[in-house]
C-alpha cells in the first residue's frame, strides 16, 4: 500500500467528533506529518480530513472554510479557532 492509500484509510476511520493531528497519523504508517499534509492536499474532499488537525489543534485549511463549524457540530470542543487538545475524549488513537 502506498502513502495515499495508508493516509486516506486512516482519515476515513476516523469517528465523528474526534480528531487526530497529521503527525499521528504519520507516525502510524510510517512518514512524516508534512506528508500526510500533501497526501491531504492531493487526495480530495473524498474523507473527512476536517477531523485530521496540526500538532496546536489548528483545523485543516480544507471545505472552503468551514471546518471548524464542522468540528463544533460534531462537539469537538474548540479553543477560539482551533481544537481543545487540553480535552482528550475527543481525541482518537486508532
Amino acid at each position: 500500500m502506498n502513502a495515499g492509500d495508508a493516509v486516506r484509510e486512516v482519515a476515513a476511520t476516523i469517528p465523528r467528533g474526534r480528531v487526530v493531528p497529521y503527525g499521528a497519523i504519520g507516525r502510524r504508517i510510517g512518514v512524516g506529518p508534512r506528508q500526510v499534509g500533501r497526501v491531504r492536499g492531493l487526495l480530495g474532499d473524498g474523507v473527512p480530513w476536517w477531523r485530521v488537525v496540526r500538532a496546536d489543534g489548528t483545523p485543516a485549511s480544507c471545505h472552503e472554510g468551514r471546518v471548524p463549524g464542522l468540528l463544533r457540530g460534531e462537539g469537538v470542543p474548540m479553543a477560539g479557532a482551533r481544537v481543545d487538545l487540553g480535552r482528550g475524549r475527543h481525541r482518537w488513537a486508532g
